[in-house]
């Protein structure tokens, strides 16, 4: 284990032997310094923790533009931390290196220049060692800082920490995600995990449930963490509408497959098509047709495909072709939040993301927040299609129902599934 994972859990052994979930840590983390500490010294070993199963060879490897290095990611999470909470709020603080203030900026434009995202690949050095003393450099000076606030200045600094550990934990998802594409592209088939397996969904009925039309509220309404584009709350009217109480299956898509899913246009968007073709698609990201039967790459490396867990790795496109096939609809965004509330899902959360045909844009009445934090959500709502749930690689409670996730309608090497919808005559 690389040695700030190690310091880390060292120091919060309590934690460890608490049992307590890192989001249960982190929902406590406004409300003293010591619940703050114990987060933040939770998350951060966390991210170690998923990082060192990975050589430093597995560390550095870019394998399209949308994915990122692991050692970027592990970069970047201190980043965050340096330049929202140590650089304003730390008197007398110190840049570890300031060339990182540039190489592991992500978006943040009001922040400066930033290194070309399709090339943190190339950014051998400074190598892992460096990351590591980096991470190391930064927790001492938050572990500091947090410590040595007076109470008006730890009033300031406990929102920072709460969204800078959320923020990390959202790269520990995809830690797991871009790790599983950069190891699909290798001939030798490497396993990050040989244990992993498929979670299981609770056992629920597998018809559709029932929302009857009514006025309802949509967005993040107590008030624990939320991210800005939960807010504000806000009513929609919904029409009678009838949505599946479970994920569709490996069984369901292969006799999509069999019935010239792939190779029927009608069931398809434009540009979907247009992807279709230029890409050879012919079965879900990560599907693997070995002598006539279809395997997936996992996290275990190359397993036969399971028929009766959830499909993954489909882009927006694949879910709405599907959706046009079966005769129903993906639901919007705002039926899945309804549904899930009321508790008409046994498999909403920790198995995959599910397409909605929600686009993502901002709710009635939403402010991007002043300052370069507010480039976080708010600018990206444009082009983009919701997901709501979570994954398996989505950390332990991280998830809610008003948690809106989005990706481009391509997009599949996410975590990425479907339910359906239909609606009455």
């Amino acid at each position: 284990m690389p040695r700030s994972a190690a310091s880390l859990l060292k120091r919060d052994d309590k934690a460890k032997r608490s049992g307590q979930s890192a989001v249960a840590i982190i929902a406590a983390a406004r409300q003293s310094r010591a619940a703050a500490l114990h987060a933040f010294y939770a998350v951060r070993a966390e991210t170690e923790a998923l990082a060192a199963r990975l050589t430093l060879e597995d560390q550095v490897v870019q394998s399209m533009p949308d994915a990122s290095p692991i050692k970027w990611h592990r970069a970047h999470v201190t980043w965050f931390f340096e330049q929202f909470l140590l650089h304003p709020m730390a008197k007398g603080y110190k840049s570890f290196d300031t060339r990182f203030d540039f190489l592991f900026n992500s978006y943040y434009v009001a922040l400066g220049p930033r290194h070309a995202r399709p090339q943190r690949g190339l950014v051998t050095r400074p190598n892992g060692e460096d990351i590591l003393a980096y991470r190391e450099h930064v927790d001492s000076a938050v572990a500091a800082l947090i410590e040595g606030a007076d109470d008006k200045k730890l009033a300031k600094v406990l929102p920072v920490v709460e969204i800078g550990l959320h923020h990390e934990q959202q790269h520990q998802e995809l830690i797991l995600t871009d790790i599983l594409h950069a190891f699909a592209q290798n001939p030798t088939d490497p396993i990050y995990d040989a244990d992993w397996t498929w979670p299981r969904a609770s056992s629920g009925k597998s018809d559709f449930a029932e929302l009857a039309a009514g006025i309802h509220p949509i967005g993040h309404e107590d008030g624990s963490f939320c991210f800005d584009n939960e807010l504000p709350v806000h009513r929609v009217l919904l029409r009678p509408v009838r949505i599946a109480r479970q994920l569709v299956t490996n069984g369901e898509w292969l006799a999509f497959m069999q019935d010239g899913g792939y190779t029927t246009p009608s069931l398809w968007l434009s540009d979907g098509w247009a992807q279709v073709e230029a890409e050879g698609w012919r079965a879900p990201g990560h599907w693997r047709d070995i002598d006539g039967e279809w395997s997936s790459f996992t996290l275990a490396g190359t397993k036969p495909v399971e028929r009766v867990v959830p499909v993954c790795h489909i882009s927006y496109y694949e879910a709405d072709a599907f959706a046009r096939w079966s005769g129903k609809y993906l639901p919007t965004e705002e039926e899945w939040e309804v549904a899930a509330r009321a508790g008409h899902f046994a498999d909403a959360f920790g198995m995959v993301w599910q397409w909605t045909r929600s686009a993502y844009s901002p709710y009635p009445g939403y402010r991007a927040a002043p300052g370069a934090l507010g480039e976080y959500n708010g600018k990206f709502m444009v082009n983009q299609m919701v997901l709501r749930g979570s994954s398996f690689a989505t950390p332990a409670g991280h998830a809610r129902s008003s948690y809106r996730n989005f990706f481009y309608p391509p997009a599949r090497w996410q975590f990425t599934g479907l339910r359906l919808a239909d609606y009455a005559d």
